[in-house]
């Protein structure tokens, strides 16, 4: 699907989905607890979707008791299935990867579209380290995995990716043995600070040292758990930037935490440094447009935000610098490489020359294009954003990706527009 976006304003209130990544993390440790545990807010984009599939596959009771709630029976892993179908979902891969190899049975990991081409290598030689049989294709999946996951010493390599070792979190207290997990260079640490405060909602515990070494004691029992997953900054993120740059009275977002520790909670610190308007009440959150000045900004541990960070820069006055581009080679896509080349086609520079940085001189943003999603769900939401701007329409090729993170992005995206410029 292709959609084209009319420049013009928006304003009004929304409500995000609910954070994906807490989602996946409780639908894993309600696969683990031995009885039913209540998820609420649970919204059904297809990351989501398939962490339900992959616990049922895995031996959960997936039931639907009204909107939004889900009641997962667990008490696995007990196979039904034994290929794993991730989608395209990073997180599911390697959260979902160390919880099958607690069974005795092979199980297959696989999925689709570009998390084939996503690395996986942290994952081989840790796991086999810890009794696993791994069968893997060159560090891509499909990945086979045996256990059972004993427990004992390991180092891990943190500088791609926080998942695996959320994964290894989740699934080692069910190990009979205790365990260190050794990290090297860890990226991303808020996302573990969130695995952390979910596995202690389940009632499991993990203690660290620095972030770089873990202990786990071994042979513990997941309880059952009722909560209400929260809101998503990373999908809030570029609604934010939207009524910094194209909202006179404000775009206003509901069921935001102010203190989660979601780390896309970050652009509320990056939309004061380049200068909007921003009002916070509770867990509501209002951005409206003033005069935006260049903002220079570390987005290593919260790499999602960089589509989002591109649309504010694009609109600021002067050079933005955003720190962290060594973070997004392994994305959905090549993010850096997607900012650079579909920006440049509306007439913002992006360069990408200094390493592990990107420079963007905002300035007038040129219309009458195509721009490429590259099926990356939020260069998708970017680039929406920064067609408000444009002096012509922009239409965005591939746009139906939102659906990854964000399956009513583009409904509440036509509900915030308001002014039509004609072109």
């Amino acid at each position: 699907m292709d959609r084209t976006i009319i420049p013009g304003a928006v304003e009004g209130e929304v409500d995000p989905p609910s954070s994906k990544s807490y989602a996946q993390r409780a639908i894993a440790a309600a696969l683990l607890a031995d009885g039913t545990s209540v998820l609420s807010g649970i919204e059904m984009c297809d990351d989501t979707a398939a962490a339900l599939r992959v616990v049922q596959a895995l031996g959960a009771k997936v039931e639907n008791p009204g909107p939004g709630t889900c009641a997962i029976t667990g008490g696995g892993p007990d196979p039904k299935s034994y290929t794993l179908d991730i989608g395209e979902s990073g997180l599911s891969t390697r959260l979902f990867t160390p919880i099958a190899a607690l069974s005795h049975a092979p199980i297959t990991i696989a999925g689709h579209g570009t998390i084939l081409t996503r690395p996986m290598e942290m994952m081989l030689d840790p796991l086999r380290e810890l009794g696993v049989e791994v069968a893997d294709n060159k560090g891509r999946l499909p990945i086979t995995v045996r256990g059972p996951m004993r427990g004992g010493e390991v180092e891990i390599d943190g500088s791609v990716s926080s998942q695996f070792l959320t994964g290894l979190l989740v699934a080692l207290p069910l190990a009979t043995s205790d365990t260190t997990v050794r990290v090297r260079n860890l990226r991303s640490i808020p996302y573990i600070d969130m695995t952390i405060d979910m596995m202690d909602r389940f009632g499991v515990d993990v203690d660290h040292r620095d972030y770089e070494e873990f202990y786990i004691p071994g042979s513990q029992t997941y309880t059952p758990a009722a909560l209400t997953i929260e809101g998503d900054w990373s999908a809030a993120s570029c609604l934010l930037v939207a009524g910094a740059t194209a909202s006179r009275a404000g775009v206003t977002v509901r069921n935001l935490n102010p203190v989660s520790l979601q780390a896309d909670v970050a652009i509320v610190e990056a939309l004061s440094r380049a200068g909007a308007r921003i009002e916070q009440t509770g867990n509501t959150i209002t951005v409206s447009h003033r005069e935006l000045r260049a903002f220079t900004f570390d987005a290593t541990d919260c790499p999602d935000l960089f589509p989002a960070l591109a649309a504010l820069a694009a609109s600021c006055e002067g050079t933005s610098t955003i720190i962290g581009t060594s973070r997004l080679t392994h994305k959905e896509s090549n993010r850096a490489e997607a900012i650079r080349s579909e920006y440049g086609k509306t007439g913002i520079e992006v360069d990408l020359s200094e390493p592990d940085t990107m420079c963007i001189t905002g300035g007038p943003i040129g219309g009458g294009v195509k721009v490429d999603s590259h099926g990356d769900h939020r260069m998708a939401m970017s680039l929406a954003v920064t067609g408000l701007n444009a002096s012509r329409p922009v239409t965005i090729l591939g746009a139906g990706c939102v659906s990854k993170s964000y399956s009513d992005f583009w409904t509440d995206f036509d509900r915030l527009r308001i002014v039509n410029r004609a072109n």
